[in-house]
């Protein structure tokens, strides 16, 4: 068995070897070899590559190698640590020309011969062209996701590398791929050309496949995919951590694309799927927002109802009770357990025992936050991006951005002026500038993280923390305290760098006032005066803004129900 990663590799002339060809996929929850053994400053998609070739080459009888084309300098890294380590096995790095031209035709062409010849010499093989064209012929491959159901919103691929669990990811989340023009998705080549020699007219075929952005022609990428995009509900774009090129095509697109647009980044990791999940169900629930949804239950009492909005989140689980009127009747909040399924039962019975109902009395319950799918009693969750946008909207019909700072996320939403999302974004997985940071600060000054906002207000020099990562910023801490810095200056200098990252959030969905700050980091003044003295503009605060989210649950059921 021989891998590949990349669209251009010859598989087809491998094929006709009698060779089964796979593609690798970066998947892996860490990089423990990689880290050790190659320049820590890869990108993670390649350290995942080789975590993977590593556990085959010790683990799998039937793995020969892996075929790689040259298209960046930290595949031809991994190349080299490969070929170093394993040297028994097959390790082949194609030069790639960037063109896709009948001289560069010419050109990989004869680079195909030459591993055609190298894996032929290395397993005891021969190349036939003949062989290839029967293969080639044979071949029909199309690029149509199998999902039939036409009711689920359609949606593109566009980008790098995509793997096939994040594909699933996106149907389990509800939609149908449509296409997937990453360099990942199937390749459709055409039958032969018998009007050029067949090793020459295969290579160019191979080459003019729609252009990756290493090659020449991917100044011509977007008129070629703008036109199939207004077939799609919305493209979800896929980039690799730190791969640039298809980070700026990203920002070019979004300015010209006819559908909505979610950019989805990874990092060759397993580890960030529940965000990813959230990400894309909240991109979906835009997405169908107009279409009629079933109502779950029948109200009991025409014009009498109950709904019980739960936000089971990281830190707290919070909810809300609203009545036809749209009138809170009561509202919970607590501190997250070890289970959200338990606090989420623990939530439910405070509101019931405190309105004197019972179970049975309640119309819908929708869940959203972090836990929302583990609570089996909830009638329908809702993703927390959607309902925060739902709730401050409510409560502000004039604001236009939100920022939503919980226990281990933040996000920015920009609503329309019809209070919908019309664009979102949330921070990776790393809970740099989060109530858990908050409180890791808190302990290593040893103030409590109530008092930590009052404390930073009366700072009288400015202390600056450079780091967001948890770990280094706590190291910082230390040596100002070390230094003698006084706790007022070092909680400031915290809480500014708190509000430079989510500035970095809020400027990629755009400044558009009026503001609002849900989440519980909300109740820290600190981090509130910080923000607004960034935005030059005073952030709208709910009474509550923990429960933001649970009354935008809320809100969105009885939507369903009126």
């Amino acid at each position: 068995m021989l891998y590949y990663i990349c669209k251009y590799t010859p598989i087809e002339a491998f094929e006709a070897m009698g060779v089964p060809m796979e593609r690798l996929e970066s998947d892996t929850a860490a990089f423990p070899l990689a880290d050790s053994f190659l320049h820590p400053n890869l990108c993670s998609y390649v350290k995942g590559i080789f975590e993977l070739c590593a556990d085959l080459a010790e683990n799998d009888k039937d793995f020969e190698g892996v075929v790689f084309t040259a298209c960046c300098d930290s595949v031809k890294r991994l190349y080299d640590g490969l070929s170093q380590k394993y040297p028994d096995k097959f390790w082949y790095l194609l030069d790639l020309p960037r063109m896709g031209n009948d001289f560069a035709g010419e050109l990989y062409a004869a680079k195909i011969n030459n591993c055609m010849e190298a894996y032929g010499n290395w397993a005891g093989k021969e190349f036939s062209e003949e062989k290839l064209k029967s293969v080639l012929l044979k071949n029909d491959q199309k690029n149509a996701d199998p999902s039939e159901d036409k009711d689920l919103p359609a949606v593109g691929i566009l980008g790098a590398r995509i793997t096939e669990p994040l594909r699933d990811l996106i149907r389990s989340c509800g939609a149908r791929i449509l296409f997937d023009l990453t360099c990942t998705g199937k390749r459709q080549l055409p039958p032969p050309d018998d009007s050029r020699a067949l090793l020459h007219d295969y290579a160019c075929r191979l080459l003019n496949q729609l252009p990756c952005m290493r090659m020449a022609e991917a100044v011509n990428r977007n008129p070629k995919f703008l036109p199939v995009l207004k077939q799609a509900s919305g493209v979800i774009y896929h980039t690799i951590k730190f791969c640039d090129n298809y980070s700026f095509e990203y920002a070019e697109l979004k300015e010209d694309s006819p559908v909505p647009l979610l950019a989805l980044e990874t990092d060759g990791t397993n580890s960030s799927y529940g965000q990813l999940k959230t990400r894309i169900e909240a991109f979906l629930e835009e997405l169908t927002r107009e279409k009629n949804i079933t109502v779950i239950k029948k109200r009991k009492n025409e014009g009498k109802m109950l709904v019980l909005g739960i936000d089971s989140g990281s830190t707290s689980t919070n909810a809300v009770l609203l009545n036809e009127k749209k009138e809170i009747l009561s509202s919970k909040v607590i501190r997250t357990g070890a289970k959200s399924i338990e606090s989420a039962k623990t939530v439910l019975h405070s509101i019931l025992k405190k309105n004197g109902i019972a179970r049975e009395d309640l119309d819908l319950i929708v869940s959203t936050g972090y836990g929302r799918v583990s609570i089996p009693f909830a009638d329908r969750n809702i993703t927390e991006i959607t309902c925060h946008g739902k709730g401050a909207a409510f409560l502000f019909p004039e604001v236009r951005t939100i920022l939503d700072i919980g226990g281990q996320d933040s996000k920015a939403i920009r609503l329309d002026e019809n209070g919908d999302v019309a664009d979102f974004v949330m921070n990776d997985k790393c809970a740099a500038g989060t109530g858990r940071f908050l409180e890791a600060m808190a302990r290593t000054l040893e103030v409590s993280i109530e008092d930590l906002g009052p404390l930073s207000l009366r700072s009288k020099e400015t202390v600056e923390i450079s780091s967001m990562c948890t770990v280094f910023a706590e190291s910082e801490v230390i040596s100002l305290i070390a230094l003698n810095k006084e706790q007022a200056d070092i909680a400031a200098g915290v809480h500014r760098a708190i509000a430079n990252k989510a500035m970095t959030l809020l400027r990629k969905t755009g400044l558009e006032p009026s503001f609002c700050m849900t989440g519980g980091v909300a109740k820290n003044p600190g981090v509130v005066y910080a923000l607004e003295q960034l935005l030059h503009a005073k952030l709208l605060l709910p009474k509550d803004p923990e429960i933001v989210g649970a009354l935008g649950a809320a809100l969105l059921g009885l939507k369903e129900l009126q």
